[in-house]
């Protein structure tokens, strides 16, 4: 009766394990096309991840790897990680003469979706919280710091983030 339970727990493994495989195998090698207006490719999966380059709405990558959130791409001349997020299935053709990406959305803009945080959410907690002066916050949201000097920071900080980062 052991040994029974014992192979059918091995039969689950295995399925399991092949199941996964096939999966990560059938994103490796797909074309996908960049569905925001502009994609940081990084060196690392990490949202604070050197800069290698960016993409442009509408451009063709192929899919080498994924780590969770993160697809290892190469495509237009730049290879390195890009957020899913920014990633669509659905092939994107540019014409002249068209409207473009009516609602394309930054990479900054969706990374900050997919914390859960949006325009709606902010007017919420605005609307919530009326005696708070947002004055400040506003012109930090202004303030762009060059990925270069990011990567200064975190390297003289000594700060690795634990999805990659610093490298």
């Amino acid at each position: 009766m052991i040994q029974i339970k014992q192979i059918a727990a091995a039969v689950m493994v295995t399925a399991i394990a092949v199941v996964m495989a096939s999966a990560v195998m059938t994103a490796s090698g797909a074309t996908m096309s960049v569905q925001v207006k502009d994609a940081p490719v990084r060196a690392t999966p990490s949202f604070v991840g050197k800069v290698m380059g960016a993409l442009a709405y509408g451009d063709q990558v192929e899919i080498q790897q994924t780590q969770g959130a993160w697809s290892k791409i190469a495509g237009a001349g730049v290879s390195g990680w890009m957020h899913t997020s920014a990633l669509s299935s659905k092939k994107i053709v540019l014409a002249a003469g068209q409207e473009q990406a009516k609602v394309a959305a930054s990479g900054d803009e969706l990374a900050l979706a997919g914390k859960g945080f949006n325009s709606d959410v902010e007017a919420q907690f605005k609307s919530a919280h009326k005696d708070i002066d947002f004055t400040w916050i506003n012109r930090m949201e202004k303030i762009k710091i060059p990925s270069s000097e990011m990567q200064v920071f975190l390297k003289d900080g000594d700060v690795t983030p634990k999805e990659g980062g610093a490298k």
